[in-house]
């Protein structure tokens, strides 16, 4: 049997070799397919872009200098809210560096947003200040500066050409999460063996342990409602009868939908006894805009608040504009970089901070929370180039208290998410005393997403295993259980 649910099975996320479209055969794609550009793969010969300059989108968008088009929809950002746009599972239009853009005709263009970049689009040539010592003068931008456009500036350069390094680009390595779906899994016979289990005299948590450590989020989710069909009480009450501590914590808190549980953990963040900034800042800044968004629905439908309001009363200054920001589910998720772009970002960064007396941190949240990854992923490498300094370092040396700690964890989680959190699970169980609280939000959350790449940056940043780390903070069941989410030692 088959249930819906979220998150996707096993194997969906992302998907697996193969990627879009699944057409039949070899390049060039059939007619129809994705890019539609006639004559099949490669371009005609004799020219880059084929014919002497790539059309412009339906529309007569203005073409800036450099021959680049604007992108489709004439706006930002472009996702049209599908559901869900996980990152890295759509590869990216063209070749790396996403020339050529995808035609209006397609369909993947938004409606009309805020433009993708100052309004204006007046940039200086070469970097404010000049180069760093010892570093060589930055070319200006072939093409010139941006034209300027009541909307959005056209892209300046050309056609981008592809990433110069930042760090760890998107590859698709199928899935990467540790627990996958049970092969025939059925909740009327999962809810039986849940019942035995607790009946009785005396717990059998073993089985508990089991059964929930073996099934994914899709298949314990209804395991709520068929418990309430087959015996008529409530699954959840009866659990915290029979269980306690963290172990009852975990086991609750797998039978929630990602969005629930997200939503949960940000209210508990929020109103408990001091506002946990890290939590909502790790919620925030690692989940897509589609899971952005449900949170948001199921934060107000349970608590009768939008999330946004939760935030404006509990916190201020840059830091809540920071969390508003990121809150709204409106990032870029586009897959292509222009290189351009992203030495002008560079170069709005290094004028915001450290060129200038004071810090604009409105600069940083605009780009910070705007921009896609892999753009911003390109904007620290350019950065690094441009004045010698890490973009930590030079949030650090301009920033201080929530806001910095906050504009740190969004940059370490786009830079290297799996790392982000291998460092947020290695903080949870270092000195005395554990953060429960984080380390399951973390184990549970990341099971089904990137826990193998997870359990590799641990290795790699501190010399032992993520399993070894849990075997000797935790103990009893609910070590148990939490090494069961973990999928095994490296």
């Amino acid at each position: 049997m088959s249930y819906p649910g979220y998150p996707p099975p096993s194997g969906g996320y992302p998907p697996q070799g193969g990627g879009y479209p699944p057409q039949q055969g070899a390049y060039p794609p059939q007619p129809g397919a994705y890019p539609p550009q006639a004559g099949g793969y490669p371009p005609q010969p004799g020219a880059y872009p084929p014919g002497g300059g790539y059309p412009p989108p339906a529309g007569g968008y203005p073409q800036a200098p450099g021959g680049y088009p604007a992108p489709p929809g004439g706006g930002y950002p472009t996702q049209g809210g599908g559901y869900p746009p996980q990152a890295g599972g759509y590869p990216p239009p063209g070749q790396p560096g996403g020339y050529p853009s995808v035609p209006p005709a397609s369909g993947w263009g938004g409606g009309p947003g805020p433009g993708y970049g100052a309004p204006g689009g007046g940039m200086p040539q070469g970097y404010p200040g000049g180069p760093a010592p010892g570093q060589q003068p930055m070319p200006a931008y072939p093409g010139g500066a941006p034209a300027p456009s009541p909307s959005m500036p056209g892209y300046g350069g050309g056609a981008p050409a592809g990433p110069a390094g930042p760090a760890v680009p998107a590859v698709n390595r199928g899935y990467r999460g540790s627990i996958s779906d049970y092969p025939g899994a059925d909740p009327l016979r999962d809810v039986e063996v849940l019942r035995k289990a607790m009946k009785g005299f005396g717990t059998d948590e073993n089985a508990i342990i089991e059964l929930l450590g073996s099934r994914t989020n899709k298949q314990r989710v209804p395991l709520v409602a068929a418990y309430k069909t087959t015996y008529g009480k409530d699954l959840v009450k009866d659990l915290k009868s029979e269980l306690t501590g963290n172990f009852e914590r975990l086991a609750l808190v797998m039978l929630k939908t990602p969005a629930q549980f997200d939503a949960y953990e940000l209210k508990e963040a929020i109103q408990g006894a001091g506002t946990d900034e890290a939590c909502l800042i790790e919620i925030l800044a690692s989940r897509d805009n589609a899971e952005i968004r449900e949170i948001n629905r199921i934060y107000k439908e349970e608590n009768g608040k939008t999330l946004e309001d939760a935030i404006s009363s509990d916190t201020s200054g840059h830091f809540r504009r920071l969390l508003i920001s990121l809150s709204q589910g409106n990032r870029d998720e586009r897959e292509n970089v222009d290189v351009s772009l992203a030495k002008q970002d560079a170069q709005k960064l290094y004028a915001a901070g450290e060129n200038k007396v004071g810090t604009d941190e409105s600069q940083f949240n605009a780009i910070l929370c705007a921009r896609s990854k892999p753009h911003l992923r390109q904007v620290f490498y350019e950065y690094q180039q441009m004045c010698g300094r890490d973009i930590e370092k030079s949030i650090c040396r301009e920033m201080s208290g929530d806001v910095e700690s906050g504009m740190v964890a969004v940059v370490k989680c786009i830079k290297n998410t799996p790392a982000y959190f291998a460092e947020r699970l290695h903080k949870a169980m270092k000195g005395a005393g554990t953060k429960d609280r984080t380390l399951i939000r973390i184990m549970v959350s990341r099971s089904e997403v990137d826990m193998l790449d997870i359990r590799q940056e641990f290795v790699r940043q501190y010399g032992k295993s993520l399993y070894t780390s849990i075997s000797e903070d935790t103990s009893g069941d609910y070590k148990k259980l939490l090494l069961k989410l973990c999928g095994g030692n490296d």
